[in-house]
């Protein structure tokens, strides 16, 4: 977990939080999917979902601890799987996708959001292979 942590603070300080706080959970499909119906109402297992503690009533209480991600670990085995590529970078990909959420992006607002959010994305992702 140390190599995905120092990832994560790289991420921070490449967005602008370096002293913000985020929580990463690591789960599988039952407790993913159960998460996604509660919080989302979509019965069905998801990769990855974020909890942004931006929103809500009380934003400015604590700035810097940005939220949660969670990660279904069987899922972005499956995704990387069909992709290719080494779990730990379908991992990553889900990383900066769930902090994109936590930050304000959200792909699901139209495709003007969606392409900004992927450029974001894979600007990201690139500076963390340097």
């Amino acid at each position: 977990m140390a190599p995905l942590r120092s990832k994560l603070r790289k991420l921070l300080r490449s967005v602008g939080h370096p002293d913000a706080e985020v929580s990463v959970l690591f789960t599988g499909d039952r407790a993913m999917r159960s998460l996604n119906r509660r919080y989302r109402g979509k019965d069905m297992t998801t990769d990855v979902l974020s909890f942004a503690l931006r929103e809500g009533l009380f934003p400015h209480i604590q700035p810097t601890v940005l939220g949660d991600i969670v990660i279904s670990l069987p899922a972005a085995s499956r995704q990387a799987a069909e992709a290719g590529q080494p779990l730990i970078r379908e991992i990553e990909r889900l990383l900066v996708h769930g902090l994109l959420h936590l930050l304000g992006y959200d792909h699901e607002q139209g495709p003007h959001e969606a392409i900004r959010m992927e450029r974001k994305e894979r600007k990201l992702l690139k500076g963390l292979s340097r």
